[in-house]
């Protein structure tokens, strides 16, 4: 096993599925290094809120109950961190402000924390945001222990850090594009809205030549990071009005 401090645990110390996540990370890393990559305020802010979670203390819970529900609520209090850290992410990623490159790192780092969107808080809406489990399915299986995510803390906390830290005087802000992809994807896109508190409407998407709306759809991420869905009629829908995470964090990894 490496001894690396800046290489994220392996999947088998982890038992999340985190190959997308260290070639990301490796990627930001050597484009910081290199001084491809200086954030500029959109960025460098998501960086520091995103930090901020990650380096959140748990509660002290002093005087807490004993046993099986005191293990309990502490349990709940890491979980709760790497649901906070996900809904920052998440927060950002679709607030659109974001460079390209910093949009493909928090879909890596959303679409990784994916167990705990819902965990320990879950939305009761029946219209609420759903995203698969790592086998694709839409359930509301328990997450792994927390241990798992927060294996991944260290090096996502270096690198947020130096994300948000300003770059030498005198230099201007400069992103690189995202790297392309393309991946096939058979099943519904839904866009969430919150009309309310706890009231959550979804809608399907649908192609607007033939009303497909199961796919298989092509989505194609270019270097800018705009996603085109491709129809089985041939219909190619750049306007699909989904938020990123809408999108993104349905599919399986690039």
């Amino acid at each position: 096993m490496s001894t690396d401090p800046h290489e994220v645990a392996p999947l088998s110390v982890t038992g999340l599925p985190v190959a997308g996540l260290v070639a990301a990370t490796a990627r930001a890393r050597r484009l910081l290094e290199d001084g491809a990559w200086r954030p500029g305020t959109a960025d460098a802010e998501a960086a520091a809120r995103v930090l901020a979670r990650l380096t959140a203390p748990l509660p002290a819970r002093t005087g807490a109950a004993a046993g099986a529900a005191g293990a309990r609520l502490r349990a709940e209090d890491r979980e709760r961190r790497l649901q906070r850290i996900w809904r920052t992410t998440v927060h950002h990623l679709d607030a659109g402000l974001v460079s390209p490159a910093m949009a493909a790192l928090l879909a890596t780092v959303a679409r990784t924390l994916l167990p705990w969107y819902a965990a320990p808080n879950r939305r009761p809406a029946a219209a609420a945001p759903q995203y698969p489990a790592a086998g694709g399915a839409f359930d509301r299986a328990e997450p792994p222990a927390p241990e798992a995510g927060e294996a991944l803390l260290p090096e996502l906390t270096d690198l947020f850090g130096a994300l948000a830290a300003p770059y030498p005087e005198g230099c201007d802000p400069s992103a690189p594009p995202a790297e392309p992809w393309r991946v096939r994807y058979v099943g519904r896109f839904r866009h969430y809205e919150k009309p309310g508190p706890g009231v959550w409407s979804a809608t399907t998407l649908r192609c607007p030549a033939c009303a497909e709306a199961d796919g298989p759809w092509e989505v194609t991420c270019d270097e800018q990071h705009r996603t085109t869905l491709g129809c089985p009629c041939g219909e190619r829908i750049t306007h699909h009005g989904l938020d990123p995470s809408e999108l993104l964090l349905v599919l399986p990894s690039p």
